[in-house]
């Protein structure tokens, strides 16, 4: 055991071992309907990446249980409403997707057509009365932002300052030529547990010794519990408080060579590191690496499912190389996160005996200990609802 009375300044760890959240917040039905409208209706949600939506286009996506279509006109222009038209409520889109034949969305009940901006344009077969004005049914909107060629929405009109989302602010991915990046490579995969047990498994690395030896090869400091060499009881702020990849390997693909050109304009520091980690809750996190991008993102499907999407984003001229071996890339992070998956539904098996109410973290915990912090400050008052 490490005595951690006089932690040295600098060092991340925990002074005092803090309860975790109750247990029945992982698993009850009306907290996890709390939770979908106290954080996933308030915050910025991931909705895709900007390229992959083509002009005069129409997706269908689900936010918070909300039915949402996004919309991209032929300027390249987009917009998200509620897929609902305001004539009866028929679902306008009931497609995933939809590719326009004309610049209207077209209700498929009653004709009633509106334009990529949500305005109501035509009312086909009725006779319209003095009352009746169409500037004031057009589609029900919905906030969209675009950042780094990531697409987010936020179904409240009191939408939290974007600036604020990424942990290392919006400017952390300034280095990297997101805009131009293309989605190479999508993984799918639903996982049995709640959607907070995955972000905790993110938040510390105390598994990654029992769960992931590849990643502790190509990471040493993961092979000994610890997400930075600051995490070390012993550590001394003389020393270097970083992570880096093992000698020899400077990206994560399997071989542990980089799988084309190496982004210009990165920093030294961003270059020898190998990752770089942005994290945005609730919803997704992005790695950069020194040769391409992977940004994972989740979605709630219910108390004990969690839909995860991974996407690897390369430079165009990557992709369409003579060798590129896409496996070489996409195998190395889909094993890590399958054992990811594996032990998120062990925890959530064992958190539903009726001996265990709660927990407590550890020192080397503190950012499990932020992020159960996060929810706790955006739970819902409104109900007083505590299972």
């Amino acid at each position: 055991m490490n005595d951690i009375s006089r932690l040295p300044a600098g060092s991340p760890l925990l002074d005092h071992c803090p309860d975790t959240l109750p247990a029945a917040w992982y698993y009850d039905e009306r907290h996890y309907a709390q939770e979908l409208q106290a954080i996933w209706a308030r915050n910025w949600i991931y909705a895709g990446r900007a390229n992959d939506l083509k002009p005069m286009t129409v997706r269908r996506l689900t936010v918070a249980g909300q039915n949402l279509i996004l919309t991209k006109d032929r300027d390249g222009t987009i917009g998200c409403f509620h897929n609902t038209c305001r004539h009866r409520g028929a679902e306008l889109c009931a497609s995933e997707e939809t590719q326009l034949k004309s610049r209207l969305i077209t209700c498929p009940y009653h004709a009633w057509s509106y334009d990529l901006q949500g305005r109501l344009v035509r009312t086909p077969f009725v006779s319209e009365t003095a009352d009746f004005r169409k500037e004031e049914h057009g589609l029900f909107p919905v906030q969209v932002k675009e950042w780094n060629g990531f697409l987010f929405v936020c179904l409240s009109s009191d939408a939290p300052d974007f600036d604020g989302v990424p942990d290392l602010g919006s400017n952390a991915l300034d280095n990297w030529p997101m805009a131009d990046l293309v989605t190479g490579h999508r993984m799918v995969k639903e996982i049995a547990c709640n959607w907070k047990i995955f972000w905790e498994n993110y938040n510390e690395c105390l598994h990654c010794p029992g769960i992931h030896p590849s990643l502790c090869d190509m990471v040493p400091v993961y092979a000994k519990g610890y997400m930075a060499s600051n995490e070390a009881p012993d550590w001394q702020p003389s020393q270097e408080a970083g992570t880096h990849l093992r000698t020899g390997a400077r990206t994560w693909t399997v071989n542990g060579a980089p799988c084309g050109p190496i982004f210009r304009g990165l920093t030294e520091d961003e270059t020898a590191r190998g990752q770089t980690f942005v994290t945005l809750l609730p919803t997704m996190y992005a790695v950069a690496h020194i040769d391409y991008v992977r940004a994972v993102s989740l979605e709630p499907l219910g108390p004990e499912r969690t839909r995860l999407t991974a996407e690897w984003l390369f430079m165009p001229d990557t992709l369409s190389a003579p060798g590129f071996d896409l496996a070489n890339v996409t195998d190395f992070a889909t094993t890590v996160m399958v054992e990811d998956g594996a032990a998120c539904e062990m925890n959530q098996r064992g958190l539903k005996s009726s001996a265990y109410t709660s927990g407590r973290l550890m020192p080397q915990e503190y950012d499990v200990h932020r992020f159960q912090n996060w929810v706790r400050a955006r739970a819902d008052k409104t109900t007083g609802h505590t299972p």
